[in-house]
């Protein structure tokens, strides 16, 4: 019978939206399970069949769980607010709610022909004003809340008003910017505007003064996952560390907690330790150094108080606020010089560069509070501002960075932890050893070393032994329109919050997308974006001078805002009054399994526990993590096809001027009339035929082009530079050609089907004959790189199974796998057979004849492989697995109910459609969906009968059929009395028979 996949498929996707056949009951009647995909962004580009690998996963899982008895949540949704559409929104003036809208109706439409169980009507969008409502709300409960150590959790800042109140910061234990002195008397006297600046040190969303990662081109502050070698992931524009008032959220007060809660969660080691990491805790002390001729204090956090007597310089972060007061007037341009350089590197960047040492000296120095010797304070960007106080104390001889700029700078190096090797050349960083040169310290281990001295610091009043964390508090402004507007206005200079009677703030309109004349971020050239404090409304901006009309925060909330809860809505996603019914909450509880990327391991994943805390302490839910598993999945890679062109004959007679000027233009990422030699090289080239380079693409292409006009002749022509780098040393990348490896030439130098890449390490290929041969190479999947393969494409040829069922069989989920669609032919082969299984030629036939015991085995056995592969995630082997019984099926011409309904239900959550349609050929009338899903009987996998294979001396000779019941003994007589061993004994006596009960018969003679 002919599988048309097409037809199946169209038909029960229509039958599942018709009925909705996937949609949660909020009942709480059921056990429940919990199957979430990490939100999807929807980008113009839609999606290639790498992307869906996740979502399959999650989906076979949740089809089971159904089969299971449980009630299953398994949304979808998209983190529709971003910086790609707003910067198309720049280059078109399109508003970005049209792109998105355009995007997610894309997504939605490859999503549903895919076949995935969503429970659609929970859908939900960042950037629908309904949803973000309850972002605004979430980030007016952590401004209006504060971190009490003591009971270890977020608070409503009323209780510390009333702590003020009562005792000023008397017995206060708070997490906070800076530590505030004051009494009750103090406070109730101060005004409300510096009330207002004192709970600002203590709200879990503050306002303050941060240094950030700014792109000017952009126009917009970036998170350091946005940020990759010092440029934008979006657009490739340098980026800046730049100090500006920003609004921040406290995650840091959250530090212990998120690290504990770790242990908690069935997660990868690799991300866990990567969260560990970024949290970074260490245990040491803080202690204050003099600076020789100032006022001022330098504080340090240590790990290593013990080796305190080894301190022989300082070195401060270029940010930190003292290097401007300490600086003397000698080493102000050196000193300068360096902080610029220093603007240019992320802290990220600055963190793995670990083997590169620079640094300026500021000519002041530090007093050592033990050893009493003068201390050279530097600054370098290996010490961050956003870890401990921005300052450290180097121990050179027992520290390889402190070591490495030691040399670097000729400064001592004094060991003072006990050792053979020779520091002036190697750090020596033990703990294993005891102290030297240190005075009371010395010849006590390290542990015995760090309690005496922290409790010298603290006698001496310069310090206290404390506990550090890496982390930093987030970010949370992005000068950026396509966002969540933050509810925030602002009178006498301070902020406040909208009543939550106000809600949603919604994004207003403006003229264009770009930062303001003034330099406001794009929501500062919207006409209708002020606070009217006395009507409690938006109103018009020209009317902020009035007394009652104040202005609207006009920065708009980072991308992870919205993500960091959406898991909680999906539970309640209609409601209008709460985020979600607290009944709900509680049903729902965890995600049970959570399926994404492991690049969300320090960004997303780390926000959504820190809001998941926050809100179990202020009593909105009741779990303490918000997803206990979580697996990472591999990558799908698509095939690349290079070749490099060396000495190609004739090139230049073979294209057009148009075409190589089309080619050019296309390199180059703009027309040639805006394209000239680069800047730095327009000075020594004035009045001379020259070129920009502007705009470009490609930096290496730049440093190259401008190479071969020096090495050429300065007056070269664009051809000669084009033909010079073309010709003799360009890779290029010609995916989505023919696929053959012989390349025809002309139709490869086209300008839509080519990409340049500057590298030198692949072998050459040259031409021959007109042609040239290509490499292939698996790599990430992407549109940049031509390799990218539709899932429409192969839905329409192979069908929506056979994608689901090729994509589970490449490997194991947490590995990255090639493509290959040829693969495809083998899966659609299978679903051809397990299709023809419940047919007799062109006609359904299935009959109520009780199966055979073998019948019986190959279906439980299929039963035991599949439970125990779903339930550890081992999809792949499953689908062998399925391929073994429907051949061992076909064998046995089986065409029993008893076998044939059952084997639909278990491979129904990897195949959905086939089997909704053979099911409802059985005479089914309801889905197959909520079918409980087959019971394993181990009694059809017990043998009756054993096949011995009797090996003499080792060699097989023959198979002998026995009871599977036998001991080992009758097995043994019954072997001897076999006519085929009586020949082979001749009337020898065996010297040594081994029976190994149910495998083997093995006898020497």
């Amino acid at each position: 019978m002919f599988y048309d996949h097409q037809q199946i498929e169209k038909k029960w996707q229509k039958y599942w939206e018709d009925n909705q056949t996937y949609k949660t009951s909020d009942k709480t009647d059921k056990p429940k399970f919990y199957v979430l995909d990490m939100f999807p962004y929807p980008s113009g580009a839609g999606l290639h069949v790498g992307h869906p690998l996740g979502y399959i996963a999650s989906d076979i899982y949740a089809r089971y769980k159904r089969h299971q008895g449980f009630n299953v949540l398994h949304p979808v949704g998209y983190d529709s607010f971003g910086l790609p559409a707003e910067q198309y929104a720049i280059q078109t003036g399109t508003h970005p709610a049209i792109t998105t809208e355009q995007n997610i109706t894309r997504y939605e439409e490859q999503l549903r022909k895919i076949g995935f169980s969503f429970d659609w009507s929970r859908e939900v969008r960042t950037s629908d004003a309904s949803y973000y409502k309850w972002t605004q709300w979430i980030f007016i409960e952590l401004f209006h809340s504060w971190y009490n150590k003591n009971t270890d959790k977020a608070e409503s800042i009323e209780t510390l008003i009333k702590h003020f109140e009562e005792k000023g910061t008397l017995d206060l234990n708070a997490n906070q910017n800076d530590e505030l002195n004051f009494t009750s008397e103090e406070w109730k006297s101060a005004s409300d505007i510096d009330k207002e600046d004192i709970l600002l040190n203590y709200r879990l969303a503050y306002r303050a003064e941060t240094t950030v990662n700014w792109c000017p081109a952009l126009g917009t502050v970036l998170a350091n996952d946005e940020v990759k070698d010092g440029k934008s992931e979006r657009g490739g524009f340098p980026v800046f560390q730049k100090k500006m008032m920003q609004w921040s959220m406290r995650i840091s007060a959250y530090s212990e907690r998120l690290l504990q809660g770790l242990k908690t969660l069935d997660w990868p080691q690799p991300l866990k330790d990567s969260q560990e990491y970024w949290i970074g805790k260490s245990q040491g002390a803080q202690v204050k150094f003099n600076v020789d001729g100032h006022d001022e204090i330098v504080e340090v956090f240590t790990t290593r108080p013990d080796t305190i007597f080894g301190a022989t310089f300082m070195v401060l972060a270029p940010e930190n606020p003292l290097v401007e007061t300490i600086t003397t007037e000698e080493q102000k341009t050196e000193v300068d010089t360096y902080i610029e350089e220093t603007s240019k590197k992320t802290e990220r960047d600055r963190m793995s560069d670990v083997k590169n040492v620079s640094g300026a000296f500021t000519g002041s120095y530090a007093i050592n509070p033990f050893s009493n010797e003068k201390m050279p304070i530097y600054i370098s960007d290996y010490v961050l501002m956003g870890y401990g106080t921005g300052a450290v104390m180097a121990v050179p001889a027992h520290d390889e960075r402190d070591h490495r700029f030691a040399k670097k700078f000729n400064l001592e190096i004094k060991k003072v932890v006990e050792t053979e090797e020779d520091v002036q050349e190697k750090s020596f960083d033990s703990k294993t050893s005891v102290c030297v040169n240190s005075d009371f310290l010395n010849g006590l281990n390290y542990d015995e070393a760090k309690a005496l001295i922290i409790d010298a610091i603290e006698k001496k009043g310069i310090g206290h032994g404390t506990t550090n964390y890496r982390q930093r508090d987030a970010i949370f402004s992005r000068q950026r329109y396509w966002g969540e507007p933050v509810p925030i206005y602002y009178k006498d200079g301070m902020p406040y919050t909208l009543p939550a009677s106000a809600l949603p703030l919604e994004l207003p309109e403006v003229e264009k997308y770009l930062p303001t004349e003034d330099g406001d971020p794009p929501l500062g050239n919207s006409k209708t974006f002020a606070w009217d404090e006395a009507n409690q409304k938006v109103v018009a901006t020209d009317l902020v001078d009035d007394k009652t009309v104040f202005p609207l925060e006009l920065s708009t909330m980072p991308g992870w805002a919205g993500s960091s809860w959406y898991f909680l809505r999906y539970m309640d996603p209609n409601n209008g009054e709460v985020f979600a019914n607290k009944d709900l909450s509680d049903y729902w509880g965890q995600v049970d399994l959570y399926i994404g990327g492991s690049e969300h391991a320090t960004g997303h994943l780390l926000y959504s526990r820190f809001w998941n805390m926050f809100l179990k302490d202020r009593g909105y839910i009741n779990q303490d993590e918000p997803f206990q598993k979580l697996i990472n999945q591999g990558m799908i890679l698509g095939m690349s096809a290079y070749s490099d062109i060396i000495q190609i004959s004739g090139l230049n007679d073979q294209l057009s001027e148009d075409l190589r000027s089309d080619i050019l233009s296309s390199l180059l990422g703009g027309n040639l009339t805006d394209i000239y030699i680069s800047n730095k090289l327009s000075n020594s080239l004035e009045n001379k035929k020259h070129f920009k380079l502007k705009d470009l693409k490609n930096e290496h292409l730049v440093d190259q082009i401008n190479y071969h006009f020096l090495r050429m002749n300065i007056n070269a022509s664009l051809d000669d530079v084009f033909f010079s780098i073309v010709e003799n040393y360009y890779p290029i990348n010609i995916n989505g050609l023919n696929p053959d490896d012989s390349i025809d030439f002309e139709k490869l130098l086209t300008v839509e089907n080519f990409a340049y890449y500057l590298n030198f390490e692949r072998n050459c290929i040259k031409e021959e004959n007109g042609k040239f041969f290509t490499s292939r190479v698996p790599e990430k999947m992407s549109k940049s790189k031509y390799n990218v393969v539709n899932p429409d494409d192969i839905c329409n040829e192979y069908g929506a199974d056979g994608l689901r069922l090729y994509e589970m069989f490449l490997g194991p989920l947490e590995q990255s796998k090639p493509w290959n669609t040829q693969g495809l032919s083998g899966v659609y082969g299978f679903l051809k057979k397990f299709w023809n299984l419940y047919f007799n030629g062109e006609v359904f036939e299935v009959s109520d004849e009780e199966p055979t015991k073998a019948e019986y085995k190959v279906l439980h056995t299929l039963i035991k492989k599949v439970v125990y592969d779903v339930e550890n995630f081992s999809f792949n082997t499953s689908v062998s697995s399925f391929m073994i019984a429907v051949n061992e099926l076909q064998k046995l011409k089986c065409n029993k109910r008893n076998i044939l309904e059952p084997l639909a239900v278990i491979i129904s959550p990897y195949a959905p459609h086939i089997c909704e349609e053979l099911w409802s050929l059985l005479g089914n009338k309801e889905s197959i969906e909520f079918q409980k899903f087959p019971i394993l009987n181990e009694d059809y996998l017990v043998e009756d009968e054993i096949e011995y294979p009797v090996s003499v001396n080792g060699k097989m000779k023959f198979k002998i059929a026995l009871p599977a019941t036998l001991s080992a003994k009758e097995v043994e007589d019954l072997v001897l009395q076999n006519d085929k061993m009586g020949m082979l004994l001749e009337g020898k006596t065996p010297k040594k028979i081994i029976v190994v009960p149910k495998k083997i018969v093995n006898i020497v003679i």
